[in-house]
């Protein structure tokens, strides 16, 4: 009969919520802040455009709202009910920004249409809202490197979908810019929508990359190659075998490893003492992982790599 050994390994992975949630207040004060700078400034030039804008930078406060809501909830700890732990609440949260960030690219569309079909009306636009846009944008320059330094510091990726979101605000301020500069020196007063356009496109290639990088977690795709984790098995003395590998989660923040294996010893403490070397050695190699190996007799050795869902 086989027998299941299993590791809560990724002890090293710890508790960050606390940091996580700090920096979304951060983010949260200062989208707030320069959401109601780009709405006054939209309203005293009417420019739809900036208004826009104003829009775009109240999604990314909405966006870290919803990632402080989520954090609260994606307790590493498993428990009674969530054995598995709560880490798929983070990826929830970056859905959202995903979603929050299209909407933001179909809603510069919109309004760029609307101006096109009232005749491109003149925008009242002076210096100083000029130098309102400006040092909003240096805001945001701050807050995008601050929240990306931090999701990599704290491996989190709420924060880098929230650090992306807030980069590409950094754009749609430099295209509002750009625009209004045109209208005030040049009176070109269709530039802003020229620029506007193409901006939008980028929010959207954004939007699919925070999915892309997203889905694979929520439906327990292949964290680490079957063939990575037999070499690095196989290189653990006492071990004759390992097939029927599986792994889902997501590398470097917390990974689930099942697999069967077969070992030298027919001694149970002493197999059991080789399943904590493989453990740890996954564990130093992959990053925090959580294994559950089933040991068979030697008889059961299989000549090729299998993983869960193959026969043979």
């Amino acid at each position: 009969m086989a027998i299941a050994l299993e590791s809560h390994g990724g002890g090293r992975s710890g508790d960050r919520r606390s940091d996580v949630r700090r920096v979304l207040m951060v983010a949260l004060g200062l989208n707030i802040s320069m959401s109601l700078l780009k709405l006054l400034v939209g309203v005293t030039s009417g420019s739809l455009a900036v208004i826009a804008d104003a829009m775009h930078s109240a999604t990314d406060a909405l966006s870290s709202l919803t990632g402080l809501i989520t954090n609260n909830l994606s307790d590493p700890q498993p428990d009674r009910d969530h054995p598995y732990g709560h880490h798929k609440y983070e990826a929830v949260g970056a859905l959202g920004i995903a979603g929050f960030i299209l909407f933001t690219a179909l809603e510069i569309l919109l309004r760029s249409g609307e101006r096109l079909l009232e005749g491109l009306p003149p925008i009242r636009v002076g210096g100083h809202e000029l130098m309102l846009l400006v040092l909003v944008l240096g805001f945001n320059l701050l807050l995008a490197g601050y929240e990306h330094r931090e999701g990599r510091r704290l491996n989190s990726s709420l924060l880098k979908a929230d650090a992306q979101h807030a980069a590409s605000d950094v754009w749609t301020t430099v295209v509002v810019l750009l625009g209004m500069a045109g209208a005030l020196w040049l009176e070109i007063s269709w530039l802003d929508i020229a620029l506007a356009i193409p901006m939008a496109l980028l929010l959207i290639r954004v939007c699919w990359k925070v999915l892309r990088r997203t889905l694979p977690w929520l439906v327990d795709h292949i964290a680490i190659a079957p063939e990575s984790i037999h070499r690095e098995v196989m290189a653990v003395a006492g071990v004759i075998n390992c097939h029927d590998i599986a792994s889902r989660g997501v590398l470097g923040q917390q990974v689930f490893i099942d697999m069967h294996m077969v070992v030298e010893t027919n001694d149970l403490s002493t197999a059991h003492r080789i399943t904590e070397l493989v453990e740890e050695r996954l564990d130093r190699v992959f990053g925090p992982v959580r294994c559950t190996i089933h040991l068979e007799p030697k008889d059961y050795v299989e000549d090729g790599i299998t993983y869960t869902g193959t026969h043979g």
